[in-house]
């Protein structure tokens, strides 16, 4: 199961697990869709691509809630 962190590592800006627009590596490190593309699409941690992450319904939460640990480095 995806970690789902809740914001996106270079810019701060909330992404929520049930909304589009959030892409990570295959070590979850997770953007936003404008850092994404200033990234040229590579992860500054690893080097490795980022990809669109999947949502996840919010009626999922209850059982398999989305990480609350924020990782904005800035």
């Amino acid at each position: 199961m995806l970690e789902m962190r809740p914001d996106c590592e270079k810019c701060g800006v909330d992404l929520p697990a049930e909304a589009p627009g959030a892409f990570i590596c295959s070590f979850e490190c997770t953007y936003c869709a404008d850092c994404a593309d200033t990234l040229d699409e590579l992860c500054p941690n690893c080097g490795g691509e980022l990809l669109d992450r999947p949502t996840r319904a919010k009626k999922h939460h209850t059982k398999s809630p989305p990480s609350t640990v924020r990782h904005f480095k800035g």
